[in-house]
Formats: C-alpha cells, structure tokens, sequence
C-alpha cells in the first residue's frame, strides 16, 4: 500500500521536476537604474553582451555564462549622441550600427567589436545624409536576413508631398552590393509604408497600405520587392475583395521562399473584426497562392472575451508574433490589449490601430513590429494599461486553420506596462508564453506551452524567484535553442537580468 501511495507521489511530482527552470541573475548595481535604457544584444561565444546607455555614456555590460559581469567595455568610439543603435550577432563576433549627427549631416557607421566587446576594426562610415536646419535627424533603419548573410540599411525622407527612399545592401563582411535610390508616391495620413523586410537572398521586401478617409481601417494592400542586384522595385496588389484591414503584419518564410501577410479584418469601415486576412506571396511563381478569409466563430469568440459581447470579442486583439514552421505553415499569436485614459475620449479599435506594437512613425517603421528591443522606461500619466488573453491559431501552408488555443490571464497597471504583456519562447517543440500574474499580492512568472499538435500545458511557475524581482517579459531575448534573457527590476528601482535555462 505504501509502495503504490510513493509511485504516485512521485508521479504527481514528476513535471514539476522535468518542467524545472534554472534561473540566475545579474548582480544589481546602483549605477543600473530608471535612468538606464538598455537593449540585450544576445550571446556571443559563450558571453551574454547587453547595451547599456545612462545618460548618453555608452557601454557594454560582458556577462558569462552565470552572468557574473566580466567587465562593462565602455564604448568611447561613439560620437556624440546616437539616435538609434542596432545589433546584429554572430557566433563569434557582432556588429554595432549607429547614427549620429554632426552640424547638418547624419553619419550611419558599423564597428566590428568581439566577445568581449573589443573592437575588431575601426569604425567605418556605410552612409551620410546632410539635412536642413530642422529637418528629421532620425534617417536610417538596420534590417538583416534571417540568416546574417546579408545586412541592410535604408533611409526614406518625407519630400513635398514623395517619399525619397534609398537603399544599401551589403554581405556579412560589410562589403556593399548595391545602392538605389527611389522615389515612393505619398498622400499624408493615408499611405502606410512598413514590414521593411529582408530575405536570406537579399530581396528587401515592404508593404504600402492605403487608409480610407479619416480612418486608420486599411482598403487596399500591395507588397513590394527590391531584388539584391537589380535596381527594379516590383509592386504587387493584394486584392481585398471589398473587405477592410487593419495593420497588416507580414513574415518571410525563407524555407518555402514565400512571404506571409496577415491581419484582422472587418466588413466595415468601423465595424466589429469579423475574421483574420492571410495571404502568401509565393517569390519564385511570382503570384498570391493563398489569399483567404478566416471567420472566427462564435465557439472562438466566447473563449477569447473578457468584458466584452461576442460580436466585439476581437475588437482588442492585435497580432504579437508569427512563427513560420518549416512545412510551410505558421502559427500566428495575438493578444488583447487596450487602454483606459481619464478625462479623454474612450478608446477604439479603429482610431490606435498602430499602438501597442508601434509604428513610430506614421508612413514607415524603424523597428520590427514584433519585438520591442530597446527598453526606457516611460510613464504615462493618468493611463490604464490592459493586457488580457493570449490566441494562438495554427494554419497549414494553405492557410487552413488546424487548432486554435486561448491562453487566459487578466493584467493591468497605470502609468506604463513595463511589467505586462508576454514572451512567447520556442524550445523547438512546443512554444513557451512567460507573463507575470499577481497572487497573494505577490508577483509570479507563469509558464504556459502550446505543443506542435496543439497540446497545451500550464507549467508550475518559476521555482527560484527571489524575493524582490520583478520581471519584464515583454523586453525579453531568447539568445539560444532553450536560453531566455528575462530583464527585470530589484526592489523596483535597480535594473539587473536573468538568464532562464530550460
């Protein structure tokens, strides 16, 4: 009897131990605080690199593998104030993009640095823009391949009414392969250029989007493709079929040489969301292959809900995240999101559109619309920040639905969401969603997989959370096949790092 009552013991017993984490901090520093902005660059040899900027007095911090600080490398070759820094890693080497301006011209330079944050060759200059007295000093975006094989920097500027774009190809030694210059028709406040892509072949890919009068709701959608040696930009329509979008997210998918395009749709300049759109540009045949309609029904919509009628139960949803699998289907994730603003008009759908996971600029965007990199923290006065339900729908390469799975959770906090949202985490075979949920006044990172088929699991939380974290999923970085770098803060003001292995 005591023999069989052990045995299942230990069998209810058994996923907290296979399921265990293994977590280990950064020592909290003083000079590490709010005024610190910060972007986790990745591992590097067996280094985890972070960017550190306090105040304009630029560094890398140099973490080993039990992230004990091997030393923070000042990075003394950057001029001035940069306006954006970009990251792109390699296995034994990165580099480090970065803009300036001096008098009235802009420099884009790259430095090659190692695993210890040393230089490797002098800083060298990619491009120069010389711009008027006021005049947009914020001018390149860094994109690169899935594969690192080729790297882009483009710039658009915003001319009587055009848009002047110029783009630069280079390899991964930095050797320049072309540049083209563009000039892009634009009416203000209803054209939409964003998703600047590349693929493993060098193609640099976007979408133009069109508004319909004074609404943020999308009517019509075309994608277009720069290939690596020619100097054609090929422009292709999407037909819509009389129905209306809104933001559109597009995903290369490098293995099937195909480019996906998804976004919610409506029937209606300001209706309900009916459905997602999906469509797949194939490059080779050079045509749509997929372009559908996905209604989502009411079994869907009752699940997905919070406070809302089933008709308006994705009014609040946007897509996060889509994973490409290497049979051609993907997997899209959205979350439910808004905000509550005293003393202001209620919030809407159709007029915040480009919220949550910005467009920092209305006719192009600089950044990956489905990670937020660089981290500062912002409050915003007088604001309600909501994060609900997680949807994750499974689609095969014809853009059929294979399984859809909500995850519920309820998250809100005022003044800003640094501690909301999630990250979804891909161990191979199934995909991790982190987000911290409040019990008993206390603070817990919860850990929620989804199964290739399917298959969900609420895993135990976190086992060695230590008294004083607090942890910002959404900022998060996976540097390997099952290694997460989970920024946070200790006893709410020191900002310090996690390494999670699974």
């Amino acid at each position: 009897m005591r023999a069989g009552l052990l045995k299942i013991l230990l069998f209810l017993l058994l996923p907290v131990f296979s399921s265990a984490q293994r977590i280990l901090y950064t020592e909290p520093l003083a000079v590490d605080n709010r005024d610190m902005d910060f972007e986790i660059i990745g591992k590097v040899k067996s280094n985890i690199l972070i960017f550190k900027n306090i105040r304009f007095k630029y560094a890398i911090s140099v973490y080993d593998d039990s992230m004990k600080l091997i030393e923070k490398k000042p990075l003394d070759f950057i001029e001035g104030k940069t306006f954006n820094v970009d990251f792109i890693t390699y296995p034994d080497f990165l580099y480090l993009i970065y803009q300036y301006q001096k008098k009235r011209v802009v420099y884009c330079k790259a430095v090659k640095l190692d695993a210890a944050g040393n230089m490797l060759d002098k800083p060298v200059t990619l491009d120069t823009t010389e711009i008027g007295f006021l005049g947009d000093n914020k001018i390149y975006s860094v994109i690169n391949s899935e594969n690192k094989q080729y790297i882009s920097i483009f710039k658009i500027q915003n001319k009587n009414e055009k848009l002047n774009f110029a783009t630069l190809l280079f390899d991964n030694q930095l050797q320049k392969i072309s540049k083209d210059n563009y000039t892009l028709p634009y009416i203000e406040r209803r054209d939409v250029y964003n998703n600047f892509s590349l693929d493993n072949e060098g193609n640099f890919v976007f979408t133009k989007s069109s508004t319909i009068g004074n609404t943020e709701v999308l009517a019509n959608l075309q994608i277009l493709v720069k290939p690596p040696i020619k100097d054609t930009l090929l422009w292709h329509k999407i037909q819509l079929n009389d129905l209306f979008l809104d933001e559109v997210k597009l995903k290369i998918d490098n293995a099937n040489k195909r480019y996906l395009l998804n976004s919610f749709y409506y029937k209606q300049k300001r209706g309900n969301v009916v459905g997602l759109f999906s469509a797949i540009w194939d490059r080779p045949a050079d045509s749509v292959v997929v372009n559908s309609y996905l209604p989502l029904d009411d079994t869907i919509r009752s699940l997905a809900k919070k406070d809302a009628s089933v008709k308006a139960a994705f009014n609040n949803y946007f897509i996060k995240n889509i994973i490409v699998r290497k049979d051609g289907g993907y997997i899209l994730i959205a979350e439910d999101y808004y905000t509550q603003t005293l003393n202001t008009n209620p919030w809407n759908r159709w007029d915040n559109l480009y919220s949550p996971y910005a467009n920092y600029y209305r006719y192009y965007n600089y950044y990956d619309p489905f990670y937020r990199s660089f981290y500062s923290f912002n409050n915003t006065p007088n604001t309600k920040f909501i994060y609900n339900n997680i949807i994750a729908i499974s689609f095969d390469k014809h853009s059929a639905m294979e399984w859809c799975r909500i995850i519920s959770k309820e998250q809100f906090a005022e003044e800003n969401d640094n501690y909301l949202s999630f990250i979804n985490f891909n161990t191979g075979g199934q995909i991790h969603f982190l987000y911290n949920l409040v019990e008993r006044k206390r603070q817990l990172l919860s850990d929620y997989s989804i199964a290739a088929d399917g298959t969900t699991k609420r895993n135990p939380v976190f086992r060695t959370l230590d008294e004083g974290y607090e942890f910002m999923p959404q900022f998060s970085k996976q540097v390997s096949s099952r290694q997460l770098i989970l920024p946070c803060t200790y006893r709410g003001n020191l900002i310090c790092f996690a390494k999670v292995d699974y």
